[in-house]
């Protein structure tokens, strides 16, 4: 995945992403809107064929990196708490 900043201010940022996919923007989209200083997180699919990104996040108070980068955690604890119950049914625990 590569990520660049293409705006910034202290309520807002832009970033472009390519080498990723939509769903895993979407999870992490999905855990900033349930925090209530989150105004607007968005990702667009700007071109399906090289698989361009857009992801836009406006707060009201805070700042944006950190809600993307709290967001990105919470999914990730998700994740691997889901991957621990998968695999202890699988192995029959």
């Amino acid at each position: 995945m590569d990520v660049q900043l293409k705006k910034s201010s202290p309520k807002e940022v832009q970033l472009d992403i390519s080498k990723s996919d939509i769903s895993t923007l979407y999870i992490v989209q999905y855990e900033m809107l349930k925090d209530p200083t989150v105004e607007f997180a968005g990702v667009v699919l700007r071109h399906p064929l090289t698989r361009q990104l857009a992801m836009r996040v406006n707060t009201s108070k805070g700042n944006p990196v950190k809600e993307i980068e709290k967001a990105t955690k919470t999914a990730l604890e998700y994740t691997a708490e889901l991957k621990k119950i998968i695999f202890s049914k699988i192995k029959g625990d």
